[in-house]
């Protein structure tokens, strides 16, 4: 063989592994590239966080984020030519969520996590697809109107959250001798204070009125208290992927700037939503109206 073909051949052979492998960027971090080759998508989500991602009655994962993970996943199957995709739920904790994200157990994360530029260290954040503030949920006639009054009292909140951070060091600054349990998710809250183990459970409003209308007696309870923090919840994924964030990034915001974000919003925070069949009755607020009109990953901390 003479020399001066072996170029020649090389390229050819590059073009040939290129054409083989698909379109996507080929390293380690295209999780494009994984779905295309496996056609799988590991999706993360919650068990019982009402009313964005949770389990319902027929084993189905539902919720405000589901609806926005099901766009995302339909625009990965276009993406990727995969029309069999298969979508593999994997259920996540506040605990777990993050490490199964970045050891690649986990594609893409749609549950209620609050981009943080602490996290940003460690998983990349879509844009934010909802604001909650940090609150109270408690028995109406508990006595608890503000933070101040749970000096010397048990509250609970969830482990490994942004609740959980603020609380203790709450406890730590202010020396309230406050009794602190820490949940390791949304049902295992809701128990502890209807049991009476607790005097408030500590976590982001929305989730909190999600709480209230899993207990017996929602009446009986109330959302209070002074604000304690902004939370911008995201989509998880693994760092370094700028082209599977692009997608992302670009089908929600084909949906928060259409009407269709104000008919799914209705639907899971104004209008009955299942296992109870409750209204939340809860409006959509002047800052996410802001947010939808114009969708950015900022972190409020």
């Amino acid at each position: 063989m003479k020399t001066s073909t072996l170029p020649a051949l090389a390229a050819c052979l590059v073009a040939s592994l290129a054409a083989a492998q698909g379109v996507f960027a080929q390293d380690a971090t295209s999780t494009l590239a994984k779905i295309q080759t496996s056609g799988v998508i590991a999706v993360g989500h919650r068990e019982t966080s009402v009313p964005f991602s949770y389990v319902d009655t027929n084993n189905q994962v539902v919720g405000f984020s589901q609806d926005l993970c099901d766009r995302i996943i339909a625009a990965v199957k276009a993406k990727t030519k995969r029309a069999d995709l298969k979508v593999r739920f994997i259920p996540v904790t506040s605990q777990n969520r993050i490490p199964l994200v970045q050891n690649g157990t986990v594609d893409l994360e749609c549950g209620v996590t609050t981009n943080l530029t602490s996290r940003q260290n460690q998983v990349s954040f879509s844009d934010t697809f909802f604001v909650a503030t940090t609150r109270l949920l408690t028995r109406k006639d508990a006595g608890i109107k503000d933070f101040p009054d749970l000096a010397g009292k048990t509250v609970v909140t969830n482990q490994g959250t942004t609740s959980e951070r603020i609380l203790r060091k709450m406890n730590e600054e202010k020396k309230m001798n406050m009794q602190i349990i820490s949940a390791k998710d949304y049902g295992e809250g809701r128990l502890t204070i209807e049991s009476g183990r607790a005097v408030a459970y500590m976590m982001d409003d929305v989730l909190l009125a999600g709480t209230r209308a899993l207990t017996a007696k929602p009446a009986d309870w109330v959302i209070t208290g002074t604000p304690q923090s902004s939370e911008a919840y995201g989509f998880m994924l693994r760092k370094d992927d700028p082209e599977f964030r692009k997608l992302i990034d670009d089908t929600l915001a084909d949906v928060m700037k259409g009407p269709e974000i104000t008919t799914m919003y209705d639907k899971w925070f104004m209008k009955p939503v299942p296992p109870r069949n409750i209204s939340f009755d809860f409006p959509m607020s002047d800052s996410l109206q802001k947010l939808y009109a114009n969708p950015n990953d900022k972190a409020f901390e």
